[in-house]
């Protein structure tokens, strides 16, 4: 089984040289200066497509928790798997249970198996909907044990290309592949080139496109000399093929992660596509490759006649490198300013290494409890579970010149997701029907297949047909189609819109429409822009069949005059903390609408909302900070920035920073719940579930505070004698990565003195604070009055 590519981390630092973004006024982005025109790579976004989770049960030939567990014969746990982050589940047909505590929210915990193809034809889905143009099919070593399972989600994935019109090509990795140079070809000759007949294989300049990643790169598992190398991507060329590298981040001075001696293989590629995960976890980081690598990379490429596709990245959410989408945005900005002339996403549904973009779970209530995988908020930001898509959204359309070049995110982080933000709204959402006739039910006009329809009862008009769009829209066009293979019809047809579904108003008048396989067997009705969310077509004639048919339906709302808003005004201070500022403007005005708002610092978005108002956390006591604003409309178009404010925040607090802030828990008993350490009453006490060491208790101050001390209480009555629990202090900034500030060790609790225990350590910013309990000689739990946090 191949290697993670998580294992590839080379030299976090690039360069020292900061580069200073432009002002945050957006201008329009430069067109690419490519090597090749566009095609279904240049000037397009590409997501790598792993495709490689099975489950138990779903037929896949390798059998097994494949990438889910580490023992994959043993269902997936804490302490078996092979994750960092949950993924959202609740648009898969099936879902595989697993011995991971039930989510958050009392559910169980249950994975997808991408050998469903209902889950293969949900992600096409999403990449239809986000704008995901084409996909790199990940394929590691074919002659190994997942190769039969490789090879059928080679089919699956081309199935669910052509169904939602993506483009999707084979990526070779040659990890731990020890005889590539031979069988790369044979698998090329023998399988994977049959594919290419499909509408869907990406082509570029005419050519089928393959992609070969891991040449040059130095580790073990890639032990290639430069010769086989060459040899191998000289021989893609002579089969006609346009050849992509994913080459070492340091490829062209040939240092670091790249072995020396490999240019020569690197420019026999067409289009270059150098690694990037794990290389830099910060903005800075990723301001210092555009500058020292990026720059002199894409002058390297346009001198040897090559295309640029740089990689880009979420960041890991595990490790806390998102920045609730500032992180994937900076990335996103750098590389279309650059003018690299396509982007390779990394990766769509890569939930080992956390850098997924696919849907991820929202918040803790639906992923594992007390497993530790962070969800998307978190830092403290709510996101929708499809907020890295809409980025990639924003991006592509920013690549595209569909949208000006700009450093602020177009999309603030959206709570409820909804549709998606551009394109068929009605793509998988919930239908209904007057009827139906068999299994032509109402969903196979809203599932991306031509091949199937709805039929309404035989004989038996008027009939209709009805989608929930989730939110109302400014709808302005529905386009229907029946399959392509049907002969010419009319029928007859009105259009009715509602926002509750209930009460219906008429969009477009009864009226002959025609279907004629020589245009497509498809038909546009246009409407006057109304918002609705539900959207019934009902039908009362069919010149070929006594019923209503629909194979498509999709609809389209305005798409908006993409004016910038005007500048929010008035900015000022509204309050303030020794870790928070408070800020308050007027509104902006905008032809579109408004969409929101995003507070800029040091010109990174520190704070995202809908209304006028904004707090940011997080901040340091006694430390001057410089604000302002931007407004986003629903197009995606920017604002200039409004006035700065400058404010400083108040010294550090004292006395007791726990008292009434939230806390959690391994378990308690009875009504002895957590909340009681903080409740300022010494006789009410938590106390975890008995005879079940470990346990732990702790409390959440609201944001990084620089903490030293902890004061730790037992009931003072007498009736609690003394006792010695053996237990440790531990700290963390963001609730899912912790360090030890005190180490085990017994702490005697004696009424005679309090039943008090004061314990001091090295000062540090810290926003959750834990006290973990291994032993007790008075009674066999956790035990804890009042949970008292002091500043150093």
């Amino acid at each position: 089984m191949a290697l993670s590519r998580r294992t590839l981390i080379g030299s976090a630092a690039a360069g020292s040289a900061a580069v200073a973004l432009p002002d945050l006024v957006p201008s329009l982005a430069r067109p690419a200066a490519a090597a090749s025109p566009p095609g279904d790579v240049v000037g397009k976004i590409t997501v790598g497509y792993q495709g490689w989770f099975s489950c138990p049960g779903d037929g896949a030939p390798i059998g097994g928790w494949w990438h889910w567990s580490r023992d994959r014969f043993q269902p997936p746990s804490p302490a078996n798997t092979t994750i960092i982050s949950w993924p959202d589940i609740r648009e898969y047909a099936h879902g595989y249970s697993t011995a991971y505590p039930n989510l958050g929210n009392g559910q169980p915990a249950q994975l997808f198996s991408s050998y469903d193809q209902q889950t293969v034809d949900t992600h096409f889905r999403w990449m239809q909907e986000y704008g995901c143009d084409t996909a790199a099919l990940q394929r590691f070593n074919p002659f190994g044990d997942e190769g039969p399972t490789r090879d059928a989600m080679t089919v699956k994935v081309r199935s669910a290309a052509e169904r939602f019109g993506r483009k999707f090509y084979i990526m070779y990795d040659v990890t731990d592949w020890t005889a590539m140079q031979s069988q790369i070809k044979q698998d090329w000759t023998t399988k994977m080139s049959a594919h290419t007949a499909s509408p869907a294989y990406a082509r570029q300049n005419g050519k089928p496109v393959v992609c070969i990643w891991g040449f040059g790169f130095a580790e073990p598992s890639r032990p290639f000399t430069p010769e086989p190398c060459l040899d191998v991507v000289n021989w893609f060329k002579a089969q006609g093929c346009y050849v992509i590298g994913g080459v070492p981040t340091h490829w062209r001075r040939g240092v670091e992660d790249s072995r020396p001696g490999f240019s020569e293989v690197y420019h026999a590629f067409h289009m270059i596509s150098p690694w990037m995960i794990w290389r830099t976890t910060t903005l800075q980081g990723l301001d210092d490759y555009y500058t020292n690598v990026n720059v002199p990379d894409l002058a390297d490429c346009a001198a040897h006649g090559i295309d640029y596709q740089p990689c880009v990245m979420p960041g890991d959410l595990s490790a806390g490198h998102r920045r609730h989408g500032d992180f994937y945005w900076r990335h996103l900005y750098n590389m279309i300013r650059l003018g690299s002339q396509g982007l390779y996403v990394s990766m769509f549904d890569e939930f080992n290494e956390g850098n997924q973009i696919a849907k991820t779970s929202e918040t803790q209530a639906t992923t594992p409890a007390g497993a530790g995988i962070r969800a998307l908020d978190e830092d403290g930001t709510a996101c929708s579970a499809d907020y890295y898509l809409r980025i990639t959204a924003d991006g592509g359309r920013m690549l595209k010149g569909q949208i000006p070049l700009t450093a602020v995110r177009p999309t603030p982080p959206v709570l409820d997701g909804g549709p998606p933000p551009s394109g068929n709204l009605a793509a998988g959402r919930p239908t209904t029907a007057s009827s139906q006739n068999g299994p032509f039910v109402a969903g196979n006009a809203v599932d991306g297949d031509r091949g199937s329809y709805w039929e309404g009862t035989n004989s038996a008009f008027p009939q209709w047909w009805q989608v929930d769009l989730g939110a109302a829209h400014p709808v302005t066009r529905l386009v229907l189609a029946l399959p392509a293979g049907w002969e010419a019809r009319t029928q007859t047809l009105s259009v009715q819109g509602s926002t509750d579904g209930g009460s219906f108003v008429t969009l477009a008048g009864s009226a002959g429409v025609r279907f004629d396989p020589a245009t497509g067997n498809t038909a546009t009705v246009t409407v006057p822009g109304t918002a609705v969310r539900h959207v019934r077509v009902t039908i009362s004639g069919n010149t070929a069949w006594p019923a209503a048919q629909l194979a498509q339906v999709e609809v389209y709302a305005a798409t908006g005059t993409a004016t910038p808003p005007t500048v929010p005004g008035g900015l000022t201070v509204t309050g303030k903390s020794a870790t928070s500022v408070s800020l308050g403007w007027t509104a902006s005005t905008d032809a579109d609408g408004i969409a929101g708002y995003q507070v800029i610092r040091a010109g990174q978005t520190v704070a995202s909302v809908t209304g006028t108002s904004a707090t940011v956390a997080g901040l340091s006591p006694a430390t001057a900070y410089t604000f302002t604003v931007v407004a986003m409309d629903t197009t995606g178009a920017a604002s200039s920035p409004s006035n700065a404010v400058t404010v400083t925040t108040d010294p550090a607090p004292q006395g007791d920073l726990a008292r009434g802030r939230p806390t959690a828990e391994s378990s308690h008993t009875q009504s002895y719940g957590s909340g009681n350490v903080v409740d300022g009453n010494p006789d009410t006490y938590w106390e975890s579930a008995n005879n079940a060491f470990p346990q732990w208790v702790q409390v959440d101050l609201g944001s990084a505070v620089t903490v030293g001390r902890v004061v730790l209480r037992l009931p003072p009555s007498a009736a609690w004698q003394t006792r010695t629990q053996t237990l440790s202090v531990e700290r963390s900034t963001d609730g899912a990565t912790w360090s030890t500030a005190v180490a085990p060790a017994g702490r005697v609790f004696d009424p005679a003195s309090g039943n008090q225990v004061t314990l001091t350590f090295t000062a540090v910013p810290s926003r959750y604070v834990r006290i973990r309990f291994t032993g007790n000689t008075g009674w066999p739990a956790g035990q804890l009055s009042q949970l008292e946090v002091h500043a150093a």
